[in-house]
């Protein structure tokens, strides 16, 4: 996709937008460094691009409780200053954030107009970029998705692979609830989205885009053993067995009917995604 300016290069989802859109150009930390908004603004302004998309981010959601300000500038007041930029030039801009911005609560897919709440400093540095955006104007979308994996970077897929091929059982938490999301639907769903806000077809605002059917980690767990051939038993316990420095929201379940009514995007099944990825990853 010619003219699409991407803003992350080593992240699971520019990675796999870089196999999907290898025209695009791709701006790594060398050339944006997230940590200073004002060469992140200046950077999409220079590259002139008909469409945006912002893949980077600070992802490492329990050293963000030690790394508030760093998060904040990576999170928060960099892609705000970007897409101040992109309403200069006139361009959609399109940023992934998280299903973290919520607390957790209850067991109903959250909507796009629920109320957030987010539990911890990595939520409410990507709530606080997406009132960035919106507060920005210009023709902008915020995709908010789920449990990202992909046979790139750091991820659960890669992690309980390793793991099951070394031990004969795994304690994995249960009752944490959401959709598991392969890196590269996220990467086709962006692509989707910019092509049609270009083209004026696409509305805009906040989206969600997780995988399906709704799951556990444990399940998944189960399930990555099962597509690895591994004989690794799963053995379900509660969060607060598990404690972190960052709470993890109970449910994270998306609903995702905005996404399909406006771009015709459906939930893509993770299980045919999780297939793909262990296969990539045995090669």
């Amino acid at each position: 996709m010619t003219g699409l300016l991407v803003l992350g290069r080593t992240g699971q989802v520019a990675t796999e937008l870089a196999r999907l859109a290898p025209d695009a150009r791709f701006l790594g930390r060398d050339e944006a460094d997230l940590a200073d908004a004002d060469a992140c603004a200046a950077a999409v302004r220079a590259a002139r691009p008909r469409a945006i998309i912002n893949a980077a981010a600070y992802t490492a959601v329990d050293r963000a409780e030690s790394e508030p300000a760093l998060a904040e500038a990576v999170n928060a007041i960099a892609p705000a200053a970007m897409a101040r930029a992109a309403a200069e030039l006139g361009v959609p801009f399109l940023h992934i954030s998280t299903d973290y911005v919520f607390d957790g609560s209850g067991d109903r897919p959250w909507r796009e107009d629920d109320a957030t709440g987010p539990l911890g400093v990595y939520g409410a540095t990507k709530l606080a970029g997406e009132r960035g955006i919106a507060a920005a104007g210009g023709h902008w979308a915020v995709l908010r998705t789920s449990w990202v994996f992909s046979a790139h970077g750091g991820n659960f897929v890669k992690t309980m692979m390793r793991l099951g091929a070394e031990r004969p059982e795994l304690r994995v938490v249960a009752d944490q609830h959401g959709g598991p999301t392969p890196a590269g639907d996220i990467a086709a769903a962006c692509l989707r989205m910019v092509s049609a806000m270009q083209g004026g077809q696409g509305k805009g605002g906040l989206y969600h885009f997780a995988g399906a059917p709704d799951t556990t980690w444990a399940d998944f767990a189960r399930a990555i053993m099962a597509q690895a051939g591994l004989g690794c038993r799963i053995i379900d316990i509660p969060g607060s067995d598990y404690p972190t420095p960052a709470r993890r929201p109970g449910n994270s379940r998306l609903d995702c009917g905005a996404i399909t009514r406006d771009f015709a995007i459906p939930r893509p099944d993770w299980r045919a995604g999780l297939a793909n990825v262990v296969t990539e990853l045995q090669q």
